[in-house]
């Protein structure tokens, strides 16, 4: 069993940036992958960004790649999401997940999620 926590999110303007952060709980941090995904109002819960337990492989929506960094630090249990050159389409509710069982992009998958960090672009 996993706990995650995010935090990090917040209101900013169009073109700004955040530095979403997820502390996970827990000796096995280190053994998982790592995801984060985000649900806008009316919309399904989709995929942005995850990362190898390993840190050496990273995947990323097309939506948010070249603006989007997904990065871990096993020592501190916490994976990040560097978000650069926001945009309004961004605003949602963003979501740390561990442990996918097979398919980084699907959201069933993952067998651990945390409770959500609101991020906000205004334009």
């Amino acid at each position: 069993q996993v706990q995650l926590v995010e935090s990090g999110g917040g209101l900013v303007q169009a073109g700004g940036s955040l530095r979403l952060s997820c502390a996970a709980s827990g000796r096995t941090f280190s053994t998982y992958h790592m995801g984060w995904f985000r649900q806008a109002p009316g919309k399904e819960r989709e995929f942005v960004a995850a990362i190898s337990w390993s840190g050496t492989t990273r995947s990323y929506a097309d939506s948010v790649k070249g603006r989007f960094t997904i990065s871990r630090d096993n020592d501190k249990n916490t994976v990040y999401l560097q978000m650069n050159s926001l945009k309004p389409e961004d605003t949602a509710v963003y979501y740390c997940a561990a442990n996918p069982s097979a398919g980084w992009r699907t959201v069933t998958k993952w067998n651990y999620w945390g409770q959500g960090t609101q991020v906000t672009v205004s334009s």
